[in-house]
């Protein structure tokens, strides 16, 4: 729905409503994926589409410091891409939740299964790889880790 009239199925979204910029910072292995507008049904496709592109290649970071808006759709997009990417032996995380998204992310326990982060400087810090076996560190966590095996829980950043 948008300026109070429902969208129609399988409308393109205007360009200004959702954006996904990728980046790769200097010196690293990691992909960051910038949002930008509303992630709703009618507007998932492009971050589909760069996550599927994606998957397997390591890290990637999405920054949602400037996604306004994320409904269900937008939810499902960044789990069943966590998925693929762990299943690959990659990693996603978030980057930059601030209301009213952080709190979607909290009250359907999505926020739990990522790693997230205040800024993407602080995610970059962390790195990738701690060198435990497999196990990705979970350093500057403001979140919770995942529970499948390739995160810990919440030791901060230490296997038990």
């Amino acid at each position: 729905m948008r300026d109070g009239k429902p969208a129609e199925a399988g409308a393109e979204p205007s360009p200004e409503r959702f954006t996904v910029e990728t980046r790769r910072p200097a010196g690293t292995d990691t992909d960051v994926l910038v949002l930008r507008g509303e992630l709703d049904r009618d507007t998932a496709a492009p971050l589909r589409a760069a996550l599927e592109e994606r998957a397997g290649e390591g890290r990637i970071i999405v920054d949602c410091s400037g996604l306004g808006f994320c409904d269900s759709s937008g939810l499902n997009t960044l789990l069943r891409a966590r998925l693929r990417i762990v299943e690959a032996g990659g990693r996603l995380d978030l980057v930059g939740l601030r209301p009213p998204v952080d709190r979607a992310f909290e009250i359907t326990g999505v926020r739990a299964v990522f790693r997230t982060y205040e800024t993407l400087s602080e995610a970059l810090a962390e790195g990738g790889h701690d060198g435990l076996g497999g196990q990705w560190s979970q350093g500057g966590q403001r979140g919770h880790g995942g529970r499948d095996g390739h995160e810990g829980g919440g030791s901060h950043g230490r296997e038990l």
